[in-house]
């Protein structure tokens, strides 16, 4: 990215890449260069013992694609949800839902119709649930729900699609007591009913949405479509299918009607599988009562990054090549692709502001009655926790979840950063350094870099790395 980010940035001012990058994406690409450089702030640990240091650099905190953000983020909030929302007596079962290639470039930053079909599809699980248990003899049953978005596929295509992790039964209220009762089986038939029922709900709520003319997702008070709308609209179909140039998403203040969908019958491809209209509903991953470290597994793979680094490496020609995690279909384990094209794919990875990813529902959402009644209550500290002659930690005000990220790379990796190296003794916090200036007087003092290394200039026309697209575009020069 430091070699090519301002190549990116001069084609689209040049107009070689008709897309429009808004400013939330241009920070999010800027805060990832900077992201693990000492000169732009860190934090001095000081073993207690010997007196070695180590610094430990600030992060971008970034939400789109930053592997290391998004890792303790992972980490952090799959914690969070074993140890303080996920009942332990309610074993979990994940559904994914993934929806046709025409209606993802619309969902990807429509943000009010991706939650009001996220809620149409949760509810209709819901409702699967309570049913089907109703038939057991546990009527009036209520099960819960952890929504996870995510945005792209493994070549990082767009395609928002949903990770939701439901308890796999219901719970039943008995006086002051709520007990949960177990789904005995789910079938495959079962699976496809629940996506048949799903695919009329959306898209008949995607239907009265365009006869009460809110297909285009206007508001009173929208500016009318930017000039560069014919730019965004070729991004916006790219990032779905893969071309390149670009291969990122659309940013609209108005949209167009809904696609239409290709009719396609109900089929089954494995068990607890179903596909039908372009949906795919996949339900076979579960994980038991007991099973804790299968539990928190599943939810880490639920709020997984968009790519892991290592995936990403450099190909033949400049090119870049991403390591696809399962071959496709036809045997593709990589796809090679020009930088710009990464970029903007990156790019159509990050989420809009105030665009969840995260949602609660049933049970399990902060409204429900239920809910204090069958989340996990808080371990008390052990008293051999609390180092001799230190006054123990005031409790957390409610609501805090915070995690310290040495604690989240001992639980990840059983690696205690705060060891001394040296003598085995234990590194202290003393210092945060977010002043520049003083920041550089501690590194020049030591002899590190006081300055992020230099970025690439950009490129002149026509931009490309790869030989087929510069071709094209000196086509498109002569044509013009």
């Amino acid at each position: 990215m430091r070699d090519n980010l301002a190549t990116l940035y001069g084609a689209v001012d040049d107009g070689a890449v008709s897309i429009a990058l808004p400013a939330f994406v241009r920070k999010e690409l800027e805060g990832f260069l900077d992201c693990g450089l000492a000169c732009r702030g860190f934090a001095r640990l000081k073993c207690e013992s010997c007196g070695e240091q180590h610094l430990v650099a600030f992060s971008c905190k970034g939400r789109g694609f930053c592997p290391s953000c998004l890792g303790r983020r992972m980490a952090s909030t799959a914690a969070n949800l074993v140890e303080h929302v996920l009942p332990t007596a309610a074993p979990l079962r994940q559904w994914v839902l993934t929806v046709p290639h025409p209606w993802r470039k619309r969902l990807a930053y429509d943000g009010e119709l991706l939650g009001a079909l996220t809620r149409i599809f949760v509810s209709t699980v819901l409702g699967f649930y309570k049913a089907r248990l109703k038939k057991e003899g546990a009527a009036n049953g209520q099960s819960g729900a952890v929504v996870v978005v995510q945005r792209t596929s493994s070549d990082l295509k767009t395609n928002p699609h949903l990770h939701v992790i439901f308890l796999d039964g219901v719970y039943r209220e008995f006086g002051d007591e709520a007990v949960f009762r177990e789904l005995p089986r789910l079938s495959t038939r079962e699976v496809g009913e629940v996506l048949e029922r799903a695919v009329d709900r959306m898209t008949r709520h995607v239907r009265r949405r365009e006869l009460r003319g809110e297909a285009d997702g206007s508001r009173p008070g929208d500016d009318a479509e930017t000039e560069d709308a014919a730019g965004l609209a070729a991004l916006a179909a790219s990032a779905v299918d893969g071309r390149s140039p670009p291969a990122g998403p659309e940013w609209r203040r108005k949209r167009g009607p809904m696609p239409p969908l290709v009719p396609q019958a109900l089929a089954f491809d494995k068990p607890l599988c179903a596909s039908l209209d372009g949906f795919t509903l996949h339900a076979a991953t579960r994980a038991g009562a007991l099973d804790a470290a299968g539990r928190e597994a599943l939810c880490k793979y639920v709020l997984r990054p968009s790519v892991a680094q290592e995936r990403i490496t450099q190909g033949p020609d400049g090119l870049v090549r991403i390591v696809l995690k399962k071959p496709f279909s036809d045997g593709t384990v990589a796809v090679d692709m020009d930088p710009l094209s990464l970029l903007c794919r990156l790019a159509a990875a990050v989420p809009p502001p105030r665009l969840h990813t995260v949602r609660y529902a049933g049970v399990l959402a902060s409204a429900s009655k239920l809910r204090p009644r069958i989340v996990p209550k808080p371990p008390a500290t052990p008293a051999n926790d609390v180092e001799p002659g230190a006054l123990p930690l005031p409790p957390k005000p409610g609501g805090s979840r915070y995690r310290p990220w040495a604690e989240l790379l001992k639980r990840c990796f059983s690696i205690d950063v705060l060891q001394c190296a040296s003598c085995g003794g234990r590194m202290k916090l003393v210092a945060l350094l977010t002043d520049l200036q003083q920041v550089r007087r501690f590194l020049r003092g030591i002899g590190e870099p006081t300055e992020p290394p230099p970025r690439e200039p950009a490129r002149g026309p026509p931009f490309w790395k790869s030989r087929v697209l510069r071709r094209a575009a000196h086509d498109d020069d002569l044509v013009g």
